[in-house]
């Protein structure tokens, strides 16, 4: 298989399958426990049908979106995900120039393995700085405006994550930062070579973000060591109430699931929300975003703008995303498979592809723009439809 061959999600998971160790390939690939969030979070999709329209003269349509000030040309954006280099060599660097060339939305994290200033200072398109928080409050506050002096538009601080997730896959392979690996997770290393051979060549590997504050080479800086030993599971409405205040600008909570948060959200003058269980990487068991979507637009939908993550791997998946009221949608996995398989040629053609299909789909649906997408596109199969029903009851 070569990335000519890769037509959709699936494809790209086969080729990042071929080309990466498997401790690593698992660590993308991956959820918590058993597993059932992962997969519940792309069936969710299958909850309800598209209800199109017909004769609607769609010639040309327009993807644009607006999200926490910035301007999408395409209602998908990339999600900040950790440790990039270790999939591909160039990493960051790959998606960001991918997610520039279709004009969209890019995300860096903490535990990345570019700096922002690097990425905010070559590319133009909005950038994302995803952080987490740390018990040590002069980290948060350092973080923070570091992302400021780096011209960093919106700040995604993710509130799901304050202890590691149980991961099985890690420890079955013995996947960590540095490696601890088991034999089983060596023998893997062994015979994809070419991993190995790009890993050692190119500039050493770094968590830029990090760097200056943690020390990640001793024996404690796994991924887990690093969530259960450096984040703070104390954090409170009032902490994150006062980081938005000192950041002063576009601040969006990541790993927001329910009513009320998204009312304390808005309270404390967030301008965003995404709705995420974290890819099934968390809380096994969870509800998924796209379930809990049209009761939190209910809600709030008209104060904050709404994003969810999560499962989405096809165009009409994003289609549905949108008629609930989502303003936009991130993928993480979605780019991470095809970063893996092909760097950023492989991103480029997985957004160029998500691109086509959502173009495609929004014509079949006799929709010309985002705008136009709304709960009367859904039918849900086996349940009512909480905004249509009190639409239907009020006519």
């Amino acid at each position: 298989m070569r990335l000519k061959d890769c037509h959709n999600f699936q494809d790209f998971r086969q080729l990042a399958k071929r080309r990466l160790p498997g401790p690593i390939f698992n660590y993308i690939d991956g959820g918590a426990d058993d597993e059932v969030t992962l997969r519940k979070n792309t069936t969710a999709f299958d909850s309800c049908d598209l209800l199109p329209s017909v004769l609607r003269g769609v010639s040309d349509v327009d993807l644009s979106v607006s999200v926490m000030g910035q301007t999408l040309y395409m209602p998908v954006y990339c999600s900040p995900t950790a440790l990039q280099r270790l999939f591909h060599h160039r990493g960051e660097r790959a998606v960001a120039a991918a997610a520039e060339t279709y004009g969209t939305m890019f995300g860096v994290s903490s535990l990345g393995t570019v700096s922002l200033e690097e990425l905010r200072a070559k590319h133009k398109n909005p950038q994302v700085y995803q952080f987490y928080f740390h018990r040590d409050r002069g980290l948060n506050a350092a973080m923070m405006q570091r992302a400021k002096d780096a011209g960093v538009e919106v700040m995604m601080l993710t509130v799901d994550s304050i202890t590691g997730g149980n991961r099985e896959r890690d420890l079955r392979t013995g996947f960590s930062i540095p490696f601890r690996l088991t034999l089983g997770g060596m023998i893997q290393f062994a015979i994809k070579p070419m991993w190995g051979i790009n890993y050692v060549t190119h500039e050493r590997f770094t968590l830029p973000q990090l760097d200056d504050h943690v020390d990640m080479s001793g024996g404690a800086s796994s991924i887990g060591g690093y969530f259960t030993e450096m984040l703070d599971p104390s954090m409170t409405w009032d902490d994150v109430g006062q980081m938005v205040q000192a950041w002063g600008g576009q601040f969006c909570l990541k790993g927001v699931m329910t009513v009320e948060d998204a009312r304390r959200a808005v309270e404390i003058g967030c301008t965003g929300i995404v709705l995420s269980n974290h890819g099934g990487r968390q809380l096994d068991g969870s509800r998924t975003p796209f379930d809990q979507l049209a009761e939190i637009v209910d809600a709030v939908g008209d104060k904050i703008d709404v994003m969810m993550d999560s499962g989405i791997q096809r165009g009409t998946h994003v289609l549905k995303a949108l008629s609930q009221g989502a303003k936009a949608v991130g993928i993480g996995r979605g780019y991470l498979y095809a970063l893996a398989a092909a760097g950023q040629p492989g991103v480029e053609r997985a957004l160029g592809l998500l691109k086509a299909e959502i173009e495609r789909d929004m014509k079949l649906m006799g929709a010309t723009s985002v705008s136009q997408l709304s709960p009367d596109n859904l039918r849900y199969l086996n349940r009512h439809h909480p905004i249509a029903d009190a639409r239907i009851a009020a006519e």
